[in-house]
């Protein structure tokens, strides 16, 4: 099994279907979790990586251990070895970049 980098790309924040949803409303905020720029490495197995949104790391996980078994070849991404996923957060997504990292790469 090979490791994937995981990078968050953005965060998004919607205040007004937190205003209609959210015990907080808007004054929630965007994903109190990650940041944008933050990176994590998944080295195998089905531990999530420190720091990671352990929700997020549930709608991650197939994605990521999936990528981790092998490049995927379809029609629709530019990049055999990465992938673009989100949580599924509605209000406050995060979206992350996996990338498939050389087998000899050092964590």
């Amino acid at each position: 099994m090979k490791k994937v980098k995981i990078t968050v790309l953005k965060t998004e924040f919607y205040p007004e279907l937190a205003d209609r949803y959210l015990s907080d409303g808007r004054e929630a905020g965007p994903c109190p979790f990650q940041k944008v720029g933050d990176v994590f490495y998944y080295e195998g197995g089905a531990e999530k990586p420190e720091g990671l949104c352990p929700w997020a790391w549930i709608d991650l996980y197939r994605g990521i251990s999936t990528l981790a078994n092998g490049p995927l070849v379809n029609d629709w991404y530019s990049h055999e070895d990465r992938r673009v996923l989100c949580c599924t957060d509605g209000i406050r997504p995060v979206i992350y970049e996996l990338a498939l990292l050389d087998e000899d790469t050092t964590l």
